[in-house]
């Protein structure tokens, strides 16, 4: 049985998220507004509950899903040798729509599928996303629609495509119709790069690090010429929906991280690793 909750009622508002979070804690799955577009969340770290997520999806554990955060801070019991450039990237554009691939801890017990040792991490800038994060910790969320389908921009939306695989959906009004998934960025080697281009262009990002590569593998002029691309890390993304993320659709495919898919729009994956991406 599944029970909506309209956010944007005070009333029904705390009763949506006490809801959620009892779902979650009980290992099923909630859909929750973000700054994107309406996302599919689960506790990221019940393997069961990860494994319920990717089934509403359509998908498989090839496509791991991207994890939410409430604080920057959270980074830092997540992920390990973050690179001071990543940081910097966090702490000009969280909360937003910035997705980061880094180093998993290796001593996390949770398993969001075919990582490769990576998760891509997000803070979302949405008021419910981040009241639902704080009751709950991290969540792994994906973008609110089947595996090849448009991303959900209402719950109602969210319903139609997932219906009972979900125990609680939070409506909060509509996102934009033209809304795209986060940007990602692989910060898992010495040389940032995007792996899908999303909310946050090339030209911000590089305002805070000069030498991030861009998604088609150029890197920056720096010295006035043009420089060839680089092309190591090769970064697939499901364009349908980004993160959620996607994380459009969500993030997909990271380069051991997670991602998105939606028709237009997904959170990316990144080089070794397909973490495609989720619009979130």
């Amino acid at each position: 049985m599944t029970s909506t909750y309209d956010c944007t009622d005070p009333g029904q508002r705390g009763e949506g998220l006490a809801a959620a979070q009892r779902a979650l804690a009980s290992q099923q799955c909630v859909v929750l507004p973000t700054d994107t577009v309406y996302g599919i969340a689960a506790d990221a770290f019940s393997p069961r509950a990860v494994a319920a997520l990717l089934a509403a999806k359509g998908r498989g554990r090839n496509m791991p899903p991207p994890v939410l955060i409430p604080r920057p801070q959270t980074m830092e019991g997540l992920a390990t040798g973050i690179h001071p450039d990543a940081r910097a990237l966090a702490e000009a554009f969280w909360p937003g729509g910035l997705t980061l691939i880094l180093h998993a801890q290796p001593s996390l017990t949770w398993d969001l599928g075919e990582t490769f040792g990576t998760v891509a991490l997000r803070m979302p800038d949405d008021r419910v996303a981040l009241d639902l994060l704080t009751l709950t910790g991290p969540l792994a969320v994906s973008s609110a629609n089947r595996t090849g389908q448009p991303a959900a921009r209402t719950a109602a939306e969210a319903l139609e495509q997932l219906d009972g695989a979900v125990a609680v959906y939070l409506e909060d009004g509509p996102r934009a119709p033209d809304a795209v998934g986060s940007t990602i960025v692989d910060a898992t080697s010495g040389v940032l790069r995007v792996v899908r281009q999303g909310t946050l262009s090339l030209e911000r990002l590089r305002e805070v690090v000069p030498s991030i590569v861009g998604a088609d593998g150029q890197a920056p002029d720096l010295t006035g010429g043009a420089t060839p691309g680089l092309g190591a890390h090769a970064a697939g993304a499901d364009v349908p929906a980004a993160g959620a993320d996607g994380h459009a659709s969500e993030a997909g495919a990271q380069t051991g991280g997670a991602a998105p898919d939606a028709a237009p729009g997904g959170e990316p994956g990144r080089g070794p690793v397909q973490h495609q991406p989720d619009r979130g």
